[in-house]
């Protein structure tokens, strides 16, 4: 038995260095996250603040476009702060989750002075969503156009984020208006991504013949973004945890509410990220640059960064609270705090436009 006592204790003292190696690794990669996040948090300065419940960020030129859940869109040029006046044809539903929500202008914006809008109204005693033009005038937004018409609201779940994609198309996120089983049946626009022309028509080229529905099994998705490839990404929130990052393609099936998070099933599709069965996100706006994801997480109180090459990901911001939408342009990345929504802790003068240089 002794002769074999040196060969043990080289062994016992090679795993003890291993593994204090690997905590040093650890720490020291910990270390580096931590000063990287300070020096972003540093880094940050304040746009625009006392801010009511913002949802949606829009930027043409330099003048920035945020929809307000009560009923205004706030502009803000040249450190002036204007809350302007939306006159719809409905009545605005203040209820949780609910009210003005996705905004996106019109790609020929500064001629035309369009923009498209996602809101939920009340209409005796129901709740539902539309999707609608807007056009500025005299300093006030005037609903215009209907685009789509009483998408099912529920008591929760609207979805709601509007983008116009690369191909020129309006995108709508739609929740499942907490009836899950809509979100299987491609004959209903809840639990589902959207694709319209421009002029409200239903695209030629979309999977499902005269639809809207460009992919389904969603349970409430509230970001949207492209890639320079043409690369379709959408955060979506889980069942209380497996908050999703997916790639969208066109006519697949997500799986909500027969699979989520890491479960498989042929013929629907897993996502890219999934923040796993004890942790929860709640991720909202997102936004992309080169090969780096940036999404506002709500639960999450952050700004997540996920690298898609390396399949990995971190919180890039933090101490803000609830981030609601994120932005990016050449030089910089802006977010929005949501911490008056009625589920955050609100700080002094909340809620804000931030930004940070990229």
């Amino acid at each position: 038995m002794r002769r074999y006592m040196p060969l043990l204790l080289l062994t016992m003292i090679f795993c003890v260095a291993c593994t204090s190696t690997k905590d040093k690794n650890n720490k020291r990669l910990e270390s580096e996250e931590n000063h990287s996040r300070d020096s972003m948090n540093s880094s940050v300065e304040i746009i625009a603040d006392q801010l009511q419940t913002p949802w949606s960020i829009q930027k043409s030129g330099d003048v920035f476009y945020l929809t307000e859940r009560p009923g205004s869109i706030v502009k803000i040029a040249e450190e002036t702060v204007d809350r302007q006046q939306i006159i719809l044809k409905k009545e605005l539903s203040s209820a949780p989750e609910a009210g003005l929500l996705g905004f996106v202008l019109a790609p020929n914006f500064p001629t035309s002075q369009i923009a498209y809008a996602y809101y939920t109204y009340v209409e005796e005693g129901e709740q539902f969503n539309r999707i609608v033009t807007l056009t500025l005038s005299d300093n006030k937004w005037l609903e215009q156009d209907l685009i789509i018409d009483r998408i099912k609201s529920g008591t929760y779940h609207h979805g709601g984020r509007l983008k116009i994609g690369p191909d020129e198309k309006l995108y709508a996120t739609v929740g499942d208006a907490t009836q899950p089983s809509l979100a299987q049946d491609v004959d209903a626009l809840e639990g589902k991504i959207l694709r319209i022309n421009l002029d409200g028509s239903v695209p030629n080229d979309n999977p499902f013949p005269q639809s809207y529905v460009y992919s389904y099994g969603h349970r409430n998705p509230q970001g949207l973004t492209w890639s320079t490839d043409g690369t379709m990404y959408a955060s979506e929130h889980g069942n209380a945890a497996n908050d999703e990052i997916n790639i969208i393609e066109k006519g697949k099936n997500y799986g909500w509410p027969l699979i989520e998070g890491t479960e498989k099933e042929q013929g629907m599709i897993a996502p890219l990220f999934t923040s796993g069965a004890s942790t929860t996100w709640a991720p909202s706006g997102i936004a992309i640059v080169n090969d780096q994801l940036y999404v506002a997480a709500l639960r999450g109180t952050a700004v997540l960064a996920f690298d898609i090459n390396k399949s990995k990901h971190n919180k890039l911001l933090s101490e803000f609270g609830r981030i609601r939408d994120v932005f990016v342009d050449e030089k910089f990345l802006y977010f929005i705090s949501n911490n008056t929504d009625g589920r955050g802790n609100p700080q002094p003068q909340d809620d804000k436009l931030y930004r940070t240089p990229l």
